[in-house]
């Protein structure tokens, strides 16, 4: 069984990490330059919270200042579902289900050991499924090339 643990394990070391006195406006160009959904907020390496963009979305309204004056850790999550390596893909994803969320913190008893999203269980998922059903006795009956 596929444990938090080993999807860590596949992901690149995360860089979007922002400090919360920083702007949401810069922390908006720095997702979008990376190319992220959300940004691991640590204050000398202490995980604070999460900023994603689905709370910038649902804050931003309620804001009377531009973003360019709002520190990130006014609008960051602070409430997030937390799980250790050891946990397994589908108590994550019963997780996210009971909590609606789409993020989950992982924590080694109290080090901060990274983010799993929703993504990156649906893609641990398709990998899996990929070498159930495509192994090499399917592959010599298809096409010869991959997807």
């Amino acid at each position: 069984m596929e444990t938090i643990a080993d999807v860590l394990d596949r992901k690149y070391p995360q860089f979007n990490k922002i400090d919360p006195e920083c702007k949401v406006s810069d922390a908006l160009y720095k997702m979008s330059c990376e190319n992220v959904d959300y940004l691991i907020v640590l204050e000398e390496e202490k995980f604070m919270g999460l900023l994603t963009g689905h709370d910038i979305a649902g804050k931003v309204l309620f804001a009377n200042k531009p973003l360019n004056r709002i520190p990130v850790k006014d609008f960051m999550n602070r409430t997030l579902p937390v799980a250790t390596p050891q946990d397994s893909l589908e108590h994550c994803m019963q997780m996210m289900e009971r909590f609606t969320s789409r993020h989950i913190v992982v924590f080694d008893s109290f080090n901060f050991k990274g983010v799993v999203s929703s993504h990156d269980i649906m893609q641990e998922a398709l990998t899996i499924r990929r070498a159930t059903f495509e192994g090499p006795a399917s592959q010599r009956h298809g096409y010869p090339w991959n997807y």
